[in-house]
C-alpha cells in the first residue's frame, strides 16, 4: 500500500498516512522510495492509487521488489513550498529521494535562480539528514508563452543540479506524455490515468539501478 500526503488545490490541509516499509530487492538491497512533488506527483483530478507513484510501486512489486513508495506530492507546490515542508517530509527514513518541483515556479515566471536555489536548498537538506541517500530529479519544462530565453534557461536548471549533487536525471518526466491530448486532463497540463503509467515508466527507466 502506497502511503499518500495529498493536498488539493494550494490548500494548506494535508492527509498523510503515517508509516513506511522498506523494499527488499531479491538481492537483499534495500530501500524506501519518497516521491516530493507538486499535483504531477500527487495525481491531480485522479484517484491517488492511479497517480505515478503508486504505479511505481506496483511495477516493482511484479518485478520482485517488496517496496512501499510514498507519495509526498502537493497540489499547487512551488519550490519554495517545497522548502518550507521538506523538514516535516523527512521526519520518516528516505533512501531513494525523487525531487519533482519547479513546474509552478515556471508558470509564474519566477526568477530562474530562485528556483534553483530552492531546489538545491531542500537537496541539502535531504542530504543532511540522510547522507547515503539517492537524489532524483526530475526535469521539467515551460509552456512556449513564457517566452524562448526563460525556457531555454528553465529546463537547463535540471541537469546542472542533477551535475553538481552527483544525481540521477529523468531528463523530462513528461516525455511520451506532456502535449498529447489522449494522455492529459482536459487542461492539458495533468496526466489522466494513462499518461501516468507512462510518466511511472519514464521514474522506472532511472531509478531501477539505483535499486
Amino acid at each position: 500500500m502506497v502511503h499518500f500526503l495529498l493536498i488539493i488545490g494550494i490548500s494548506l490541509s494535508a492527509i498523510l498516512i503515517p508509516g513506511y516499509s522498506r523494499l527488499q530487492h531479491p538481492n537483499d538491497a534495500t530501500s524506501t522510495i519518497l516521491c516530493f512533488g507538486n499535483s504531477l506527483t500527487a495525481g491531480y483530478n485522479i484517484d491517488p492509487t492511479f497517480a505515478y507513484p503508486a504505479v511505481l510501486e506496483r511495477n516493482l512489486k511484479k518485478s520482485g521488489y517488496d517496496v512501499e513508495v510514498i507519495n509526498a506530492g502537493l497540489s499547487g507546490e512551488t519550490s519554495a513550498g517545497g522548502l518550507e515542508r521538506i523538514n516535516w517530509i523527512l521526519r520518516q527514513p528516505v533512501d531513494i529521494f525523487i525531487l519533482e518541483l519547479g513546474a509552478n515556479d515556471g508558470l509564474r515566471g519566477l526568477p530562474l535562480e530562485q528556483t534553483k536555489n530552492n531546489l538545491q536548498a531542500i537537496i541539502d537538506r535531504v542530504k543532511s539528514k540522510y547522507p547515503d541517500v539517492e537524489i532524483v530529479i526530475a526535469g521539467m519544462m515551460v509552456p512556449p508563452n513564457m517566452g524562448e530565453k526563460y525556457g531555454s534557461q528553465f529546463v537547463k536548471i535540471y541537469p546542472e543540479l542533477a551535475t553538481k549533487n552527483d544525481a540521477r536525471l529523468i531528463p523530462f518526466l513528461l516525455e511520451g506524455v506532456g502535449g498529447d491530448p489522449v494522455l492529459n486532463m482536459p487542461d492539458g497540463i495533468h496526466p489522466n490515468v494513462e499518461g501516468h503509467k507512462i510518466v511511472a515508466d519514464n521514474v522506472l527507466e532511472v531509478i531501477r539501478p539505483l535499486l
